[in-house]
């Protein structure tokens, strides 16, 4: 045999590309080296981009600084340029000129400021008389805007001793100095006028390091530098990208090197005609870092090397202990069960290959737990409500037998939910196994042959056959008097009583379910009432008179195929697809005519007649699944189901079977479940889901953000969808909360891993807006009210998704 055919290759197949890229060493040996390559390249582009904002974050600060050295180089430079004009103010000879009108002291005037003016390095100079006009002045005519400015100093001027400010005169910055000529009164104010010239760029650019462009706005809008310490043809750069940037940073290139600049105002407040560009070299800035970044390179390259290599030798040891394990289970496989004694290893695969060895005892071992799961309460290892039921119906048989009565009494604790919400779980555990021995006390001594059970949470019943009525009272009485003794438990006394109720046979059902029921009635009555115990009478039953007689209506209506099942399509949002249904019973009364589900559905709970229900829900949708499937149609199923039905630990198997019957795939089939419905006893209602699960069928949870249960419970649970409650459906288009509420369900959903369905969509919008929002599936009254089954087919057929179009509005509730 040539060794590619022995390896099930093709041939012209080299075996080690099979063993190199299609086994499991293969695989994992890529995908470490993947991930390692992933991880390496990730981390150098954060570290890379780490480098650079701070490279950013360092020329930010540079030019932050920058700014505050221009401005103090500024004031710094008007004190001393006050000073100049304040020795000229002070000056006797000009105070005495200044006070004189005639025109032989005016050219004394000037004469002075063109003097001073030389040896303070002004610019242009100027004398304002005491009733504010210019009398004499080096600028020439036509300066509005320095007159403007002039005229604004010189109040402050007055009262500071000087003042000064900024003007732009023929194209370039001034810094404007004015001083007051008091005599010893206000006479007249001396202006001196100082150009920011090429030298202030010098300093500053000697101070800070930075480039530096004193700039000033044309007639145009235009920026025109005016000194700068670049290169002349840099120059026109800088006039050429400011016209493009209009932000106070940005960045400016400079003969091909990228430069980050500020724009600091030096004009006019509010004018914006004057201004200095500091300027810093980002490729300076980011040199710092090049050695490090060449560290980082290095690293990585050295890095992926050296996971490569690990990777490699990784993947051998996972994968050869799994290749000779893999031999042992053919061998063990084709009952040859020596092969496991000579398997010796001290690791993991070792310790699997001895679990071989113990595997069938530990079936037997474990069927014996599940039998004890499923028929006794694991907390205070009483019977649980599976075998309260079974033993009820045993002693009602004997019961008809011998003519005798059964009595069941139930009882539901008071405060029990606060003392285990304030005290913990534990407590309560603690405290409810405290109340079993109580009762068992209590029970057992007055009537040996009564049976204790705990139905769940904090519900207990007792079954007590062949008693009478004084009997059943006596025994009441000492339960009610035995719970309202304190309980002490870890230095706490806590005081808890119980409501209970009665039913009997032959007085009230010869039924076990029946007589559950009632019992339960007159508990729930009893709690209101807070009236210890109450004997069951139809007088108190919540129900309406009819329901006296319902549950016999209920049989005789399966009996006589009364129900009919009808469906709820379910479509994928995006596409309109059709994908899925919602199987809903309906009853079709000979007397009373069409009766609503929620005249008979909560009746059927409360009695136990749901399960029966649930069944016959089941049992068409079978069919209703097998007819679709021969016509092409595949859908899947939903069919919900009660507290009750999750407490038959008999479900699984009676579901298989239905599946069997109809040659069903369980894949076909979505359960649903409500919160409240599993938290009535979480850990019965978790056996049977996963149970469920395991068989391949689809759970979800309905009603979603209805209930209290915990989500720490709740992704324990194997489902597969979250199923968006309506009341936060129906009114999302115009409420933000709504929106808010099923936008947050459907990301946590998709983060747990599961589908998304919304039910009661009744417009487009909302339709629009949930496939908006990312949700998988919906149901509605918009795509379809409840049909009947027989006539889902040829609705589909004429089934047309709406055209799809955008929603405006979606952005609002980002």
């Amino acid at each position: 045999m040539k060794l590619g055919t022995k390896f099930g290759m093709k041939p012209g197949l080299r075996p080690g590309l099979r063993i190199g890229f299609q086994s499991l060493e293969g695989r994992i040996a890529t995908l470490f080296l993947f991930l390692i390559i992933v991880l390496q390249v990730v981390g150098l582009v954060v570290i890379q981009n780490g480098i650079d904002n701070s490279a950013r974050n360092a020329i930010a600060t540079e030019l932050s600084n920058g700014e505050k050295v221009l401005r103090k180089l500024i004031e710094q430079n008007a004190q001393k340029r006050r000073f100049s004009a304040q020795v000229l103010a002070r000056d006797t000879g000009f105070v005495q000129a200044v006070g004189n009108d005639d025109s032989g002291d005016q050219e004394t005037i000037r004469s002075a400021l063109d003097n001073s003016a030389r040896r303070a390095r002004a610019s242009l100079t100027m004398l304002v008389d005491g009733n504010r006009k210019i009398k004499v002045s080096s600028a020439g005519a036509g300066q509005p805007e320095l007159d403007k400015l002039v005229l604004s100093l010189l109040d402050q001027a007055e009262q500071n001793d000087g003042a000064s400010g900024t003007a732009v005169v023929g194209g370039r910055p001034y810094q404007v100095i004015v001083t007051p000529v008091k005599a010893p009164i206000t006479i007249a104010w001396v202006v001196m006028g100082f150009a920011f010239d090429a030298q202030l760029a010098r300093d500053m650019k000697e101070l800070s390091a930075l480039e530096v462009a004193i700039l000033a706005r044309g007639a145009d809008g235009a920026w025109q530098p005016v000194e700068t310490t670049v290169a002349p043809a840099e120059t026109a750069q800088i006039a050429q990208q400011l016209r493009q940037n209009l932000s106070r940073t940005f960045d400016v290139t400079l003969s091909d090197s990228r430069y980050s600049a500020r724009m600091v105002d030096i004009g006019p407040a509010g004018e914006g005609r004057a201004s200095v560009m500091l300027a810093r070299s980002i490729e300076a800035a980011v040199a710092e870092y090049a050695r490090l970044q060449r560290s980082l390179v290095l690293l990585t390259v050295i890095g992926i090397i050296a996971g490569a290599v690990a990777s490699v030798v990784t993947a051998k040891r996972i994968a050869q202990p799994l290749r000779e394990l893999a031999g042992v289970a053919h061998r063990l496989e084709r009952g040859d069960y020596r092969a496991q004694k000579g398997f010796e290893r001290t690791d993991e695969i070792g310790a699997l290959a001895k679990a071989f060895d113990s595997m069938r005892d530990g079936i037997a071992k474990r069927e014996q737990e599940i039998r004890r799961l499923a028929y006794w309460d694991t907390l205070t290892n009483l019977p649980n409500r599976a075998q309260f039921v079974m033993l009820l119906g045993e002693a009602l048989l004997q019961a008809r037998r011998h003519q005798s009565s059964v009595y069941v009494l139930m009882m539901d604790l008071d405060r029990f939910k606060h003392v285990n919400d304030v005290m913990g779980h534990n407590f309560g555990d603690a405290l409810l196994r405290q109340v079993a021995g109580r009762l068992q006390l209590q029970v057992v001594q007055a009537h040996p042959e009564a049976h204790i059970a705990r139905l769940g949470g904090d519900e207990f019943a007792v079954l007590i056959p062949d008693a009478d009525m004084h009997t059943v009272k006596t025994i009441a009485a000492a339960i009610l008097h035995a719970l309202e003794q304190p309980m002490s438990l870890d230095d706490q006394t806590v005081d808890i009583g119980a409501g209970l109720g009665i039913a009997g046979y032959p007085a009230h059902s010869d039924d076990a379910e029946a007589l559950l029921s009632m019992a339960e009635v007159a508990m729930y009555t009893a709690k209101q009432r807070n009236d210890g115990a109450v004997y069951y009478d139809a007088l108190i039953d919540k129900s309406s008179a009819n329901s006296l007689s319902l549950l016999t209506e209920l049989r005789n209506a399966i009996e006589r195929n009364e129900f009919r099942l009808h469906v709820q399509p379910k479509m994928k949002l995006d596409t309109g697809e059709v994908v899925g249904i919602e199987s809903l019973v309906r009853w079709v009364h000979p007397e009373r005519g069409n009766v609503f589900p929620d005249e008979f559905i909560p009746f059927a709970e409360q009695t136990g007649f749901i399960r029966v229900l649930t069944r016959w829900v089941l049992e068409q949708s079978a069919a209703l699944c097998r007819d679709l499937a021969a016509q092409g149609i595949d859908l899947k199923v939903s069919v919900n189901l009660s507290t009750r039905d999750l407490l038959d630990q008999d479900l699984p198997n009676k579901f298989s079977e239905i599946l069997k019957r109809h040659q069903v795939s369980p894949a076909s089939f979505c359960l649903e479940i409500t919160e409240s419905a599993i938290m009535d006893d979480p850990v019965r209602a978790q056996q049977t889901l996963e149970r469920l699960h395991a068989m391949g069928v689809d759970l979800s949870i309905d009603d979603f953000g209805t209930g209290y249960s915990s989500l720490a419970y709740l992704k324990r649970l194997p489902v597969d969808e979250l199923k968006i409650d309506k009341s936060f459906v129906l009114n999302m288009e115009n409420d933000i909360g709504d929106t808010k509420i099923v936008r947050s369900t459907i990301d946590l959903g998709h983060n747990m891993g599961l589908r998304v369905v919304a039910e009661g969509i009744e417009s487009e919008a909302v339709w629009r807006l949930l496939a908006a929002l990312g949700c998988d599936q919906g149901q509605g009254y918009f795509m379809s009210r409840p049909i009947p089954g027989d006539k889902l087919a040829a609705w589909i057929a004429g089934w047309v998704p709406p055209v799809r179009s955008p929603l405006p509005y979606v952005a609002a509730i980002e």
